[in-house]
């Protein structure tokens, strides 16, 4: 599985932006994609992710509200729409998909793509 992200950038705080990032490879392995960050000196950290079992996606306390991911109708490209951004947004953000085999997962990332936000 491949993961490729775009959509980062510099903005100023309050503005919005869309985050894409397309799977390919065996993509029909994947059980879910979600999005994460890593800001400098922090761990990464989940933002909002699909579930291996199809309910509602998941959200951190950090970004809900603000931030909604989405699909597309294949479930190869995920997108995520950040609106109401902070300067401290400003982080590495990844694409993840993972792929559930038994009691195991295996991740997947992206090569991650900046977003850098302006007070």
């Amino acid at each position: 599985v491949q993961l490729m992200e775009s959509g980062g950038g510099l903005v100023q705080a309050g503005d919005s932006l869309r985050l894409s990032c397309a799977a390919s490879g065996n993509t029909f392995d994947i059980s879910a994609m979600g999005w994460y960050r890593q800001a400098p000196g922090k761990r990464r950290e989940l933002l909002a992710t699909f579930t291996a079992g199809g309910g509602s996606p998941i959200y951190s306390d950090s970004v809900k509200g603000r931030f909604t991911i989405s699909r597309d109708s294949a479930g190869n490209t995920i997108y995520l729409q950040m609106s109401s951004l902070k300067p401290e947004d400003t982080a590495v953000y990844y694409c993840n998909a993972f792929v559930l085999e038994s009691i195991h997962r295996y991740d997947y990332w992206g090569q991650g793509t900046q977003v850098t936000v302006s007070s």
